[in-house]
């Protein structure tokens, strides 16, 4: 079915529905709907800014599920759940008991000015607040050097421990990938020979084909400072 024609279909079952509208609106606009539907019946163009509300909460959602059948993953709703058997579903029962917790806290690491300069080569971010330290000293509000925000990301393998192939944080699982990030803060800056670890909280975990998507809450603690270098939510996928 084409769009134009799904939304038609679903514009005329919401006429003779009209509460199933209410649940498509968006929470600010829901919070005024009685007011919404008395108007909307003297303003017929209220009507239609319902209508076009509708049709976009509609479009959001089928364009989540075109991509996620493009990259092949499975399309979670009520009707079509991802079953967990064996390795999967034992985890899967572990971690829900475990969400909100603290499940690790790294070793301190040192950011110290040849790990910035070797960062900054490599990625060719030269900008003096990072690898001049007589200009810093001198212009720079923090009197120094500070870390690369992206050298603090490119850090969170080993600052979290997800590469020590000793003690693996998932043993039976056949593969453990990084699928993202869905957001990022850096409330302070992270100074050149700080002391920085990981702090690394389960937020959420969700049933995936072969496996498990782990959300965590990661923050970068800095050594005597109050406030934290960097705060991560970070997608980790887990195939068994």
């Amino acid at each position: 079915m084409k769009v134009v024609d799904f939304l038609k279909h679903k514009r005329e079952i919401l006429a003779q529905h009209p509460f199933e509208l209410k649940d498509w609106l968006s929470p600010a606009i829901r919070d005024y709907w009685r007011e919404f539907q008395q108007k909307a019946h003297l303003h017929p163009l209220l009507g239609r800014v319902l209508d076009l509300q509708a049709e976009q909460q509609l479009l959001r959602r089928q364009g989540a599920a075109q991509a996620q059948a493009v990259n092949s993953q499975p399309v979670l709703t009520e009707e079509n759940p991802v079953e967990l058997s064996g390795e999967a579903a034992s985890l899967y029962a572990e971690l829900q008991a475990r969400i909100g917790e603290e499940t690790h806290v790294g070793e301190w690491l040192q950011v110290s000015q040849p790990l910035i300069d070797r960062f900054a080569s490599v990625t060719g971010d030269h900008q003096w607040i990072h690898t001049d330290p007589e200009r810093a000293a001198a212009e720079s509000p923090f009197k120094t050097t500070i870390a690369h925000g992206f050298l603090t990301l490119a850090l969170l393998p080993q600052l979290t421990g997800s590469v020590d192939e000793a003690t693996p944080e998932f043993p039976s699982a056949r593969m453990v990938v990084n699928f993202g990030l869905e957001q990022v803060r850096f409330p302070y800056p992270i100074k050149v020979d700080s002391n920085i670890r990981a702090r690394t909280k389960l937020s959420r975990v969700t049933p995936i084909k072969g496996g498990l998507e782990l959300l965590k809450e990661i923050k970068i603690e800095i050594e005597g400072i109050r406030r934290p270098g960097c705060v991560i939510e970070s997608l980790t996928r887990i195939y068994f």
